[in-house]
């Protein structure tokens, strides 16, 4: 109740925005990427195809199956 009373708009403005200016400081100084963001989008792309690649051998699989219970 004492808070609610005691209230300062001013202050905590102050307060939102020193915080959000010392968040913001400390995200780009502290960035140090240790990989290439290039090769890990290159890298991803590479597990998605093989991925891909994979989901259709499976599906060739199971239809050649299906074919084989089939024809029986």
């Amino acid at each position: 109740m004492e808070a609610i009373k005691n209230f300062d708009e001013q202050a905590a403005i102050n307060i939102i925005a020193n915080t959000v200016t010392n968040y913001d400081n400390a995200s780009v100084f502290n960035y140090y990427p240790t990989f290439n963001p290039i090769d890990k989008i290159i890298s991803l792309y590479d597990e998605k195809i093989a991925l891909y690649e994979r989901m259709l051998k499976d599906k060739d699989g199971m239809i050649e199956e299906l074919r084989k219970l089939t024809s029986k």
